[in-house]
C-alpha cells in the first residue's frame, strides 16, 4: 500500500486479531493523559519515518506502543481518513503472535488490551470502526476459502 495525496497527517498501524473465549478480540489502545481520560481507543498507530514504508511504520508503531512483534503476514485494510482533523490512517490486519501479551510500552498509551471485537466496536475511535468492520469482512472471506 502506498500513501496518497500529500495531506497534513499520515498514521499507520495494525488491527491484531486472535480467538478469545468470547470471538475474535482485537488489540486496542488508549491514549495516555488526564485529557484523554474520556478519549475512545484506537488501533496501534503512528506516523512513517521519512522513506518508510507504511506496513513496516504499522509494525514498528505497534510494538513501541504495545511491546508486541508483528512478524507474521499483514493485509492491507486501506485507510480511514478523520472527520474533523482530515488526519488519514492506514490499517494491516494479521493473527496477533502466538502467546502475545500487549503492556503500555510508551508514555503515549495507558492501556494496551485484546478486546472482544463487538465491544471494541463501541469504544473505538468513531471513524476508525471501518477498520473492524474490514477485518470482519476479511475473516469472513477467509472462513470462505477454508470452507472450499
Amino acid at each position: 500500500m502506498s500513501r496518497g495525496e500529500a495531506r497534513g497527517k499520515e498514521s499507520s498501524g495494525t488491527v491484531l486479531y486472535r480467538k478469545g473465549p468470547a470471538g475474535v478480540e482485537v488489540l486496542l489502545v488508549h491514549p495516555a493523559g488526564h485529557y484523554n481520560r474520556r478519549a475512545p481507543w484506537g488501533i496501534p498507530k503512528g506516523q512513517p519515518n521519512p522513506n518508510e514504508a507504511l506496513e513496516e511504520a504499522a509494525r514498528r508503531e505497534t510494538m513501541e506502543e504495545t511491546g508486541v512483534i508483528v512478524d507474521g503476514a499483514l493485509v492491507a485494510l486501506g485507510h480511514v481518513d478523520y472527520t474533523r482533523s482530515k488526519k488519514r490512517v492506514y490499517g494491516f490486519a494479521g493473527p496477533a503472535p502466538d502467546g502475545a501479551e500487549p503492556r503500555c510500552a510508551s508514555w503515549e498509551v495507558d492501556k494496551a488490551e485484546f478486546i472482544e471485537i463487538t465491544r471494541a466496536r463501541r469504544i473505538i475511535h468513531p471513524d476508525q470502526a471501518a477498520l473492524l468492520d474490514r477485518l470482519v469482512d476479511h475473516l469472513a472471506g477467509l472462513e470462505a476459502l477454508a470452507a472450499i
